[in-house]
């Protein structure tokens, strides 16, 4: 099976959802919040996370994680991260509630790709506190790949996680999950990285990137967001249309996309030093805002939607 059947398979599964010009989404992916220990990359930049997040609720987004989005190779149970990162968990909770929240699964959070075990371990948490249950993200469906398609354009904008272009993370995952619990994570702690993960290992990054570009060149350059790399990537008109929000685990700063008025813009959140010495978060805006419309549309890329 090779990653362009697996990229198909995705993009024919997709849940599509409709879009137009008054819809704001934000994309984020690759946070791989963890259990707030030494080998928790998340931690770092969790403040700017809340930030950015609580930002993005109060101002009317919907907000769409592109997977890896939970560290479920370091750690085993959901649990262990909802109880580090709980304040995180309650806005997400908030987006889910007023049907904002929009979720992938990736390769470190594969196991969320069966709902049951999904309704198991996030519908609801227990509170020693009070001794119950919590309701958390009651009926969350977590996806493969979402397509959002303009109501007006009919433009497609294909959102997936990238480790389909990517055989030990999609076919061999729990052979790599195994080796991460069981090797890696004990070195990352020591400062060694994983080098089979693309985001720590270039010349991965480059293979992933060239099969999802041969793939978007087959479908009349379909329009693709990915993440996996943690490598943002906001292409020029003319070029694969590969866009990829990058990660929120990078050296004291967040990276994603933001889709605002029919155009697309890739945004860094990180902190930043004020005249008066004072530290504050801010947001930077990398490239964009640009057209949707101005990238060549989908709507001929062979598919029936």
């Amino acid at each position: 099976m090779s990653s362009q059947f697996r990229l198909d398979r995705a993009f024919a599964n997709a849940k599509i959802i409709s879009f137009n010009d008054t819809d704001k989404f934000i994309l984020f992916s690759d946070c791989h919040r963890g259990d707030n220990s030494f080998a928790d990359d998340f931690s770092n930049n969790r403040n700017i996370f809340y930030h950015a997040i609580k930002h993005y609720y109060n101002n009317g987004f919907t907000y769409c994680e592109l997977g890896d989005g939970d560290e479920l190779w370091e750690n085993r149970k959901f649990q262990t991260l909802l109880e580090a990162h709980k304040n995180v968990y309650k806005i997400l909770k908030l987006f889910h509630q007023e049907n904002r929240l929009v979720m992938i699964w990736g390769n470190h959070d594969m196991v969320y790709k069966d709902p049951k075990y999904v309704k198991k371990h996030l519908d609801s948490y227990f509170d020693p506190k009070i001794g119950t249950e919590i309701p958390l993200f009651l009926d969350l469906r977590y996806h493969e790949a979402v397509i959002l398609k303009h109501e007006d354009t009919q433009q497609t904008l294909f959102l997936l996680h990238g480790h389909q272009a990517d055989f030990m993370n999609y076919v061999a995952w729990k052979l790599n999950r195994m080796l991460v619990r069981v090797l890696w994570k004990p070195l990352q702690i020591m400062g060694i990285a994983d080098p089979t993960s693309p985001a720590k290992n270039y010349k991965e990054t480059i293979k992933v990137e060239r099969r999802i570009k041969k793939w978007i060149t087959s479908r009349n350059n379909q329009f693709t967001i990915i993440g996996h790399t943690h490598r943002p990537r906001f292409p020029e008109v003319g070029e694969p249309n590969l866009f990829n929000d990058g990660s929120c685990v990078h050296p004291r700063s967040i990276t994603g996309m933001e889709i605002e008025n029919g155009a697309i813009s890739l945004i860094k959140w990180e902190i930043a030093t004020a005249e008066d010495g004072t530290l504050k978060i801010i947001r930077e805006l990398l490239e964009g805002p640009q057209q949707l419309t101005e990238f060549e549309p989908s709507e001929n890329s062979g598919i029936r939607l």
